[in-house]
């Protein structure tokens, strides 16, 4: 017996941990996707922060982060308690004993798995802002949304807090990570502005076409591969007959999320405007993935794949709608994680009697509301410590120049 436990302790970490894998290949995914969506003039700049705040964002949550999202004894349900630095492995003889609250995959595997559901969340939080924040402000930004800002609003719903008693259902994050990256963007995208030259003075939209379609292309195909460990690993367990059968469900209900996602994206721009929108398609992919995450589990494969569709409908409106806003989002990020992730927790109630609508609006609305006011007030105070905006003559002659000194495609440059 004590082996069979073993057994499904070593199956579930090691499932846990190729899930974790799994969501950290979706940083590159968000990096290939951005670097094709901007101009070629940026994009060092773009990769750039990519790694880094995926390197800070694995520091800052190891150092704060993990503890004030799972802090075992929380204050109450609003405030964790705010300890320091990443808490000890499982412990054997708790193990060895057995019963409810013996573990099942090692503390370790937790953590991996969460830190990198943090870079997605703040990865969101680059495309959105490209091509025209300084990128040292960028990064100090990064450093406490992933220590400070996605950490306690986690809490509230997976580390057992206020929301979590109240009901909300979020399974594996369309609220806590996509919406809340989506919403600490569209609070740097205010205070930042538009790119130059994407307004005209009478409301006319200027495009400005990526750099690289199947760089961005690839980046949209390896987030959709990734996002069978960001919801199929958040079951959490693989060692037993019902949970086996409960992931096969979810990776099934994510597939065929995504793939409604492109399909109605495909026929509502070409509705639209009679053509196939490339662009529109990968953002109905992934509008698609981020809707479905709020539950995965319960809808049928055809419940899922309208789920999918309503997201990819919904992000073409959305993003035509920001535009008529003048608020300028390069890469469509708000508009993906914050637009179709209300959607995804607004939907929860149709396939999971557990769900109410109730529910859902109140954890929508506090994660927003927490986020979207934190993230204001500390891109406020960092546009006024030490700016937010490169120069225009910056911004003209591209980020990666000004800001990281080299260019990711020197031989086409004027320059060279």
């Amino acid at each position: 017996m004590e082996q069979l436990a073993e057994l499904s302790y070593a199956l579930d970490t090691f499932y846990f941990l190729m899930s974790g894998a799994l969501v950290m290949w979706m940083a590159a995914g968000f990096a290939m996707l951005e670097a094709g969506m901007v101009r070629a003039k940026n994009t060092a700049e773009i990769l750039t922060k990519n790694i880094a705040l995926y390197a800070l964002a694995c520091i800052m949550f190891m150092l704060v982060g993990y503890n004030l999202m799972y802090p075992g004894s929380p204050l109450n349900g609003y405030l964790p308690n705010f300890s320091l630095l990443l808490g000890a492995e499982n412990d054997a003889a708790t193990f060895q004993a057995g019963g409810e609250d013996a573990p099942y995959y090692s503390a370790r595997s937790d953590f991996f798995f969460q830190v990198v559901f943090v870079a997605a969340g703040m990865s969101i939080v680059s495309g959105a802002v490209a091509e025209r924040m300084k990128l040292w402000a960028f990064l100090l930004f990064a450093a406490i949304f992933t220590s400070l800002i996605y950490p306690i609003q986690g809490f509230w719903k997976w580390g057992g807090g206020w929301l979590d008693a109240a009901g909300f259902n979020d399974f594996a994050g369309s609220g806590v990570v996509h919406m809340c990256g989506a919403s600490a963007a569209l609070a740097g995208v205010l205070l930042l502005g538009a790119r130059k030259g994407k307004y005209g003075p009478n409301g006319q939209v200027t495009p400005i076409p990526g750099a690289n379609m199947p760089l961005a292309t690839l980046g949209t195909f390896i987030l959709w591969m990734g996002w069978f460990g960001f919801n199929g690993g958040s079951e959490l367990k693989i060692s037993n007959f019902e949970e086996a059968n409960a992931v096969s469900a979810i990776f099934v209900n994510t597939n065929m999320a995504a793939a409604g996602g492109v399909v109605a994206a495909l026929l509502t721009v070409r509705m639209l405007w009679g053509k196939a929108d490339l662009t529109m398609a990968l953002n109905g992919a992934l509008a698609g993935l981020v809707a479905i995450t709020a539950e995965p589990l319960t809808p049928s494969p055809l419940a899922a794949t309208m789920i999918g569709a309503l997201g990819g409908v919904v992000v073409v409106f959305s993003i035509i709608t920001l535009d008529r806003l003048k608020i300028d989002d390069p890469v469509g990020a708000i508009s993906v994680h914050g637009v179709a992730g209300m959607l995804g927790l607004m939907v929860v109630p149709l396939t999971n009697e557990a769900a109410t609508f109730g529910a859902q609006a109140l954890g929508l609305g506090a994660i927003f509301i927490w986020t979207f006011g934190t993230s204001l007030l500390i891109w406020s105070i960092i546009k006024v410590m030490f700016g937010l905006r490169v120069t225009e003559e910056e911004e003209y002659e591209g980020v990666d120049i000004s800001e990281c000194g080299l260019e990711a495609y020197p031989e086409f440059s004027s320059r060279s």
